[in-house]
This record gives structure tokens, C-alpha cells and sequence, in this order.
């Protein structure tokens, strides 16, 4: 009887010669924007770091075996989000908006965002469609099955910074659902235009970074540090669902995560969303308000010249 040779869960040595293309990974110098950078070096691929900490960039770039730089960029300050994206000159393969802050205590952006909010959604917005006149290939952003809890959010249109009632889980589930509906929107507009582009999103599950021991609450600190030891992935297989997204030939739009149980941990494959990160009326909204907040706008493509 004849066997399917396609039973292997994908992996990182699935990733295609990318040799000649290049990558900007944000929030690159450790956990699973470094595991990121890591893999698409290693295929041939020149990678940017975007690094708030340009030191510790450096640091990390000496650990890739490949082609990679480090560049300066703090997606909670508008300023320096548009340095970083004047600086850029001529195409760009790929945008991976990995970075993020999670359930931090109550902060504020140079801009005066809230700063979950701010870094993940507004940051990453604000790059993503200044750098778009470059890109080629797709934009991947990653989101988290937080975007589901708690009690299945909602953006908050009327109090976006949860101000007087501010939460650090309610404000990271707003940030993260706020992530798959710029996904909607992006390619929804893409193809509008004619872009061949492709805006797709992709979650970790549940993976072994530091980004949990910067959690406001220290019995979650603890509950995160014994469910990294007990449940996680490390930051490599933490990474394959990104890497999924970003090489294979899938639908604009689509969301990509591990496919174990409760999508904790596994192989790459297409996943589902809750229904409020599939409303496009919601999505519509919120580019409107993002592109009011940030003061940045969707391209006008046809008419961009590359540099």
C-alpha cells in the first residue's frame, strides 16, 4: 500500500532558499524574534534586527550564523518609528511585527498611548504602513490565543487606553485582537489595490520567553515560570508558527499557529479566530481610529516609487 511521504510536521529545515531576499524582524534580540532571525539567516536571507536596545541587538546579532544588522527602533515612540522607516532604501521581502509587551502594569507611550496598545497595535500599524511602499512579498504580525480572554474582548472603541479601568490581561487581549483585525483590514485593502502583498498573522501558543517575566501580577509571574518549565515550547519551535506564515503559499489574511492542544503547542497550521477578530466592520473602525492616533495612512501603492 502506498504511504503519504508528507506525514514529517513541518519544520524549520522546510524553510525554501531565501538567498537574495531580505527580512525586517521587530523585537529581535531575544526569545522568539531572535529564534525568527535565526531561521531566515540561516536560509540565506539578510535579516534587520529592529531593536529598541541597539547594544543588546548587537549582542544577539553575534550569536546568528548569516546576514543580519542592527537598527534602532522604539515602536512606543512614533518619532522613532518614522527615522526607522525614512531610513529605509529599496525593496523589502519581508516585515515580521513580532515585537510586543505583555500584561505590563499601567504605562504610557511617548505618544501618550496605553502602552500594550500602543507598542503592539499602534507601533506596528504606524511601521508597517510607512515601510509598505518597499515591500514585496507579505507582512506577518504576530498575535496570541490571549486575543480570545478574557470574556472574549472587544475593542474598546470608547476608552481605548482603559483609562480608570485598566487591567494588564484585558489591555494585552485588546492588543493582541487588535492585531488580527489590522491583518484583516491590511490585506483587505492590499488587494484593493492590486497589491500582490500579503498580510497574514501568526500566534506561538504557549512559548518559554522572557516576555512573561514582565507580567504586573507576581502570583501569574510564577503560575508563567512553572508553566514555562511544565507546558511551553522553547522560543524555536515558539517561532515556527511565524516562520510558516512568512514562506509558505497561503491565503492573505490567514492566521497560523501550533495545532496541539488548545493550540499550546505543535506544528504550524491554519487556526482558527474568535468572531470579534473576524469582523471587518471592527477592523474598519479601527484603522480609522489608528490612522487618526498615529497620523499615518494606508500608501497610495500604484503611485509609490521604489527607492
Amino acid at each position: 500500500m502506498a504511504t503519504n511521504q508528507n506525514t514529517q510536521p513541518w519544520a524549520v529545515t522546510a524553510l525554501p532558499d531565501l538567498t537574495g531576499r531580505s527580512a525586517v524582524v521587530t523585537g529581535a534580540n531575544s526569545g522568539l524574534g531572535l529564534a525568527t532571525v535565526e531561521a531566515l539567516a540561516g536560509a540565506g536571507a539578510h535579516v534587520v534586527l529592529a531593536v529598541r536596545d541597539p547594544r543588546r541587538g548587537e549582542s544577539a546579532a553575534a550569536t546568528v550564523n548569516g546576514s543580519v544588522e542592527v537598527r534602532r527602533l522604539d515602536l512606543a515612540d512614533l518619532a522613532s518609528i518614522r527615522e526607522f522607516a525614512a531610513a529605509w532604501h529599496g525593496d523589502l521581502d519581508l516585515l515580521i511585527n513580532n515585537a510586543g509587551v505583555m500584561n505590563i502594569p499601567e504605562a504610557r507611550t511617548k505618544d501618550g498611548f496605553e502602552m500594550q496598545f500602543g507598542t503592539n497595535h499602534l507601533g506596528h500599524f504606524a511601521l508597517t504602513n510607512l515601510l509598505l511602499p518597499h515591500i514585496t512579498d507579505r507582512v506577518v504580525t504576530v498575535s496570541s490565543g490571549a486575543h480570545r480572554m478574557p470574556g472574549n474582548p472587544v475593542i474598546r472603541f470608547d476608552n481605548l487606553d482603559l483609562t480608570g479601568e485598566y487591567k494588564p490581561m484585558t489591555a494585552y487581549s485588546q492588543s493582541k485582537l487588535a492585531n488580527l483585525l489590522f491583518t484583516l483590514e491590511l490585506q483587505r485593502r492590499l488587494g484593493a489595490a492590486g497589491s500582490p502583498v500579503r498580510a497574514l498573522a501568526a500566534h506561538p501558543g504557549w512559548a518559554a520567553t522572557n516576555l512573561q517575566g514582565h507580567d504586573a501580577s507576581a502570583a501569574r509571574r510564577l503560575f508563567m515560570a512553572l508553566g514555562n518549565r511544565l507546558i511551553a515550547q522553547d522560543n524555536k519551535a515558539g517561532a515556527l508558527p511565524t516562520l510558516y506564515a512568512a514562506v509558505q503559499d497561503l491565503p492573505g489574511a490567514s492566521y497560523v499557529g501550533p495545532n496541539g492542544l488548545f493550540e499550546m503547542r505543535g506544528a504550524p497550521a491554519l487556526v482558527g479566530r474568535s468572531d470579534a477578530a473576524s469582523d471587518p466592520a471592527a477592523a474598519r473602525r479601527l484603522w480609522s481610529v489608528s490612522e487618526e492616533l498615529t497620523g499615518v495612512s494606508f500608501p497610495e501603492l500604484a503611485a509609490a516609487a521604489r527607492v
